[in-house]
């Protein structure tokens, strides 16, 4: 059976989206009957370590130096080294091609920076940007990675009486926004009904409840009126769906996907902070399902669920060559 490792991390630092979209992809591949082992660590993320748990991807810690690297990747018989970390060593891709390994590098936006045989960039309009060099690269949104949990649901709003907003910050809620944003939504004087998942509890009052990160959340999604998010990895879940987005951004990394959805008119735009500007926002979208539903209009249609698909085929034909 043919063996693909996975270099990376998740945590309350580091966000859990690099590894949302590996168990996306390694989950494509042990369809078709390769067998994918993580390399890395997990840190402070129940629900991150559960989401290998669960599905019996084994979780191997990794050293530190590319050398150490590649001679765990010769110990555990690898085919092809999949990396996702912006905090590798810059020489990592390289260590590990010179030892016989094919290397597809996951970027978002920024130049490549590690060697490798095949670069990934699913970001909307990313087939746009610049790029050279002798590596073929996958860019745009016809490969976006997405987990069986949402590619098995479909939209289904509640229709009650009042719009139901689902807030949330990844999987960890590294830089602790999803109070500020509750708060936000409760200031429109706008009727609605909130679910906020966050991995540390708080009294939002009114009419938000908040929850732990949880393994609904495709449902959650799937159910929302609208949903309130950093451009994250989630985003991409979100333009499957074709759930209406009101969207911010917590990391430097997020900005270019900020804009390019924005600009598109796929989400709202609600800058970085949950200030006077963005409740005014909310409170239109929330008053108005019209407004809402156009840009979940926009947004449908521009991931199809079939990237991991077309990923998959392209790695597993540079591992065979």
């Amino acid at each position: 059976m043919a063996r693909v490792g996975f270099r990376c991390d998740a945590g309350v630092g580091s966000g859990v989206g690099h590894l949302v979209r590996c168990v996306a992809l390694a989950e494509e591949l042990r369809g078709r009957g390769v067998e994918a082992v993580f390399l890395g660590a997990v840190h402070g993320s129940e629900w991150a370590r559960a989401q290998l748990r669960e599905r019996g991807f084994p979780l191997v810690a990794a050293p530190a130096s590319a050398p150490r690297l590649a001679a765990l990747a010769c110990e555990l018989r690898l085919d092809a080294v999949v990396l996702d970390s912006y905090d590798l060593p810059a020489e990592t891709g390289a260590v590990l091609r010179e030892a016989g390994f094919p290397v597809l590098a996951i970027v978002d936006g920024d130049p490549p920076g590690q060697q490798a045989d095949l670069y990934l960039d699913q970001n909307l309009g990313a087939e746009r940007r610049p790029f050279s060099g002798p590596a073929r690269r996958l860019a745009g949104a016809r490969y976006v990675l997405l987990r069986d949990s949402v590619r098995r649901h479909r939209r289904a709003p509640d229709p009650g009486p009042v719009p139901h907003v689902l807030c949330f910050f990844g999987g960890t809620d590294s830089a602790g926004v999803a109070p500020a944003w509750a708060a936000a939504l409760l200031a429109t004087g706008v009727p609605f009904r909130g679910t906020v998942v966050s991995p540390t509890p708080f009294a939002a009052g009114g009419p938000i409840a908040v929850i732990p990160p949880t393994d609904r959340l495709p449902e959650l999604m799937a159910g929302a009126d609208l949903v309130v998010t950093a451009a994250g990895s989630a985003v991409w879940e979100l333009l499957y769906l074709g759930v209406p987005a009101a969207l911010s951004w917590v990391a430097d990394n997020q900005l270019v996907g900020y804009r390019e959805l924005v600009d598109r008119g796929a989400a709202a735009g609600l800058g970085r902070a949950a200030d006077a500007r963005a409740v005014a926002l909310l409170a239109r979208l929330l008053a108005d399902p019209a407004v809402r539903e156009e840009h979940g209009r926009r947004g449908g249609g521009l991931v199809d669920g079939r990237g991991r698909e077309r990923v998959a085929d392209a790695l597993l034909a540079l591992a065979r060559s």
